[in-house]
This record gives structure tokens, C-alpha cells and sequence, in this order.
């Protein structure tokens, strides 16, 4: 009986599961288009706590406003910012000033949209 080699193993392992976490790039504002819930959020990929959330995120004519936010037992709605689509990742502006979030797209289909942010945070999207 042939034996297999560890190393062998592992390294097919690394390839596999590189491939199946490999980042979606974005080609242009179109393709995140709509109104997008957030169903729950992740500090990490292996995080087995997901937090719940309540808002949308609506991207329309290069603009997005993220809508439902819970806050001290109401909700409030954040006014519509600038995002953009650079290096194939989401760009989305912060409120007051030339900052901006970076968004990296993990899975991306017509349905659902995974995004890491700058932080190694994983935000859950299901199509509205």
C-alpha cells in the first residue's frame, strides 16, 4: 500500500481552501446596485458569535445610504455618502470629512454579498 505524504496533503488543503475564500473583485458601481439588508455581522471569518443588525445599505446613482440603523430604542437613517469601485473593491466615503471605508468582497452573487472591511470585519448581505 502506497503511503501518502503529509505535506503533500496539506499543501493541496492550502490551495483548495485559498481558492475557495479568494476575493471577488468588483468591475463598477452596477454590480452592488440595489438595496442590500445586513443580516448580521463577524469580527472574524471563524467567529462562531454572529451579531444581528437591522439596517440596508442602498447603492443608487453613485451614492449609498444606509437606512434603519437601531439606536436607543429607535431607528435613524445616515444621509447618502459617495462610494466608489477602486482596485475592484468598495470605497464607500464617511460622513464629515475625506476619509473612507474600504471594503473587500469575499462573495458576491445575485442574492447575497459578503464584505470584509479594513478591520477583518465580515458584514452579511442578503438581496432586498
Amino acid at each position: 500500500m502506497k503511503k501518502i505524504n503529509p505535506a503533500t496533503v496539506l499543501l493541496g488543503l492550502s490551495l483548495f481552501g485559498s481558492a475557495v475564500y479568494a476575493d471577488v473583485a468588483l468591475q463598477s458601481k452596477e454590480d452592488v446596485q440595489g438595496a442590500w439588508k445586513l443580516q448580521y455581522t463577524k469580527n472574524s471569518l471563524n467567529d462562531k458569535q454572529a451579531i444581528n443588525r437591522e439596517d440596508t445599505w442602498v447603492f443608487k446613482d453613485g451614492k449609498v445610504a444606509i437606512l434603519h440603523i437601531p439606536r436607543e430604542g429607535s431607528y435613524y437613517d445616515q444621509p447618502p455618502v459617495a462610494y466608489d469601485i477602486e482596485d475592484g473593491k468598495l470605497k464607500v466615503a464617511i460622513i464629515g470629512g475625506s476619509r473612507f471605508d474600504l471594503f473587500t468582497v469575499v462573495e458576491k452573487d445575485d442574492k447575497n454579498m459578503t464584505l470584509k472591511g479594513k478591520y477583518g470585519n465580515y458584514y452579511y448581505f442578503s438581496k432586498k
